[in-house]
């Protein structure tokens, strides 16, 4: 009985650690915003763009080394780089390994930024983004 205790204290540990740990992201891998440009004006509904170098892209749900799949973050700081990207308005999922979309927003400035995450929705370590640019939509 108590081997058995302490197997399934083990299986929660690995299932814990499992859960909480970033996969690796080979060296030198980048992410980046084809379009828009930096600086651009842009007409909303508009399109974004990703690109990825050193990665490839690999839905949600689906562990495989050196791949991960994009969030877009609107008008907000990078999220914890430790812990899965929160879903909301300023931080978009693309978890059918999509690499562009279509982005409305009202007129005025916008930054908008690229971070992979892995099969969890965890950044990678170390972590996979873009620069922030900033738009202006008219």
């Amino acid at each position: 009985m108590k081997i058995l205790r302490l197997a399934a204290v083990a299986v929660t540990l690995l299932a814990v650690t499992t859960v909480a740990s970033a996969t690796d992201s080979p060296k030198g891998a980048k992410a980046y915003i084809i379009s828009p440009a930096d600086g651009e004006t842009v007409t909303s509904p508009f399109k974004v763009q990703f690109g990825l170098e050193g990665m490839g892209v690999a839905p949600a749900g689906v562990e495989q080394e050196n791949t991960g799949h994009h969030h877009l973050i609107i008008d907000a700081p990078l999220p914890p780089l430790d812990q899965p990207i929160p879903k909301d308005d300023q931080h978009v999922h693309f978890g059918g390994g999509q690499t562009e979309t279509t982005v409305t927003l009202p007129p005025g400035k916008h930054t908008l930024q690229l971070l992979l995450a892995d099969f969890q929705h965890v950044p990678h370590n170390p972590p996979v983004y873009s620069e922030k640019i900033t738009i202006t939509v008219k």
